[in-house]
C-alpha cells in the first residue's frame, strides 16, 4: 500500500490530490486499486507519506498501534475503511456483474500434510548417498525406504514406532517417495529395525559412511 500524488488542472487552477493505493491480484496479473482519496497532504514531506501509508495499511489489517492516532489520521482511516467496504465487481461470462459471498466459518481443510521439513530431509538423505550405501550392503528397496522415513522422523518429530506410522501419513512423504503408506503399521517398522541391526556390523560400512560424509560435508577428514 502506498500514496500516489496526482495533479489536475481545472479552470486554470492546479489541484493536487493524494490517493491511497493498494496492489491486488487479478486474472490479468497484479494491478493497483485506489482505496480512497486522501485529499492534499501538502506541505508534508514525502517521508511522512510513506509513514502514513504504513500506519493505514497496518490499521486496515487490524493491527493495533502502540501510539494513539491523531484526529487527522483517524479521519483518513475512516475514509479508507469506507473505500475498502466497496469491493470491485467482477463479471461473469454473460457480462453481468456478480459478487460472490464466502462464509469463512464454513471453510474446512482436509488431509493437509506437512511438506517442508520432510522434503529437506529427503534431499539431504539423497546427497549423503545413504540410499546407495544401504543398497550395497544388500538391504532391499522397501527396507531402505522405511529406513529413510524412520530416520527423518527421528530428526524432525521423534516418536515411538507405535506412533510413527500416523506421523508419516500426516506428511507428504508418500508423495515425495511415491509410496502409499496407508497400510503401514508399527510391526513393519520393528521388523525393519531387525534388518538394520546386523548391517551395522557389516565390515567396511562405517568407513564407507565416513568417506561419503567426508567427501560431501568435510566431516571426519581432518587429521589431528
Amino acid at each position: 500500500m502506498y500514496i500516489r500524488k496526482t495533479k489536475r488542472l481545472y479552470k486554470g487552477k492546479l489541484y493536487t490530490n493524494h490517493l491511497l493505493v493498494e496492489s491486488v491480484l487479478t486474472p490479468k496479473g497484479p494491478r493497483q486499486r485506489t482505496v480512497c482519496s486522501l485529499g492534499s497532504l501538502e506541505p508534508a514531506p514525502r517521508e511522512q507519506w510513506l509513514s502514513l501509508a504504513r500506519k493505514m495499511d497496518a490499521a486496515l489489517q487490524g493491527q493495533l498501534s502502540l501510539q494513539s492516532q491523531g484526529a487527522e489520521t483517524e479521519s483518513l482511516l475512516q475514509r479508507a475503511r469506507k473505500g475498502r467496504q466497496r469491493p470491485p465487481r467482477s463479471k461473469d461470462i454473460s457480462g453481468q456483474s456478480r459478487i460472490v459471498a464466502i462464509d469463512t466459518d464454513r471453510i474446512a481443510i482436509e488431509q493437509h500434510r506437512e511438506a517442508g521439513p520432510v522434503h529437506v530431509g529427503h534431499q539431504i538423505w539423497q546427497q549423503l548417498g545413504i540410499e546407495e550405501i544401504l543398497g550395497r550392503v544388500g538391504l532391499p528397496k522397501r527396507a531402505r525406504l522405511l529406513s529413510e522415513v524412520m530416520t527423518l522422523n527421528r530428526l524432525i518429530h521423534p516418536l515411538s514406532e507405535l506412533s510413527m506410522p500416523d506421523w508419516i501419513r500426516r506428511t507428504s512423504l508418500g508423495d515425495i517417495l511415491g509410496t502409499d503408506f496407508k497400510e503401514l503399521d508399527e510391526d513393519s517398522l520393528y521388523r525393519n529395525l531387525d534388518k538394520l541391526y546386523p548391517i551395522s556390523l557389516y565390515p567396511g560400512l562405517s568407513s564407507a559412511n565416513q568417506s561419503r560424509l567426508g567427501t560431501r560435508w568435510n566431516i571426519g577428514t581432518e587429521k589431528k
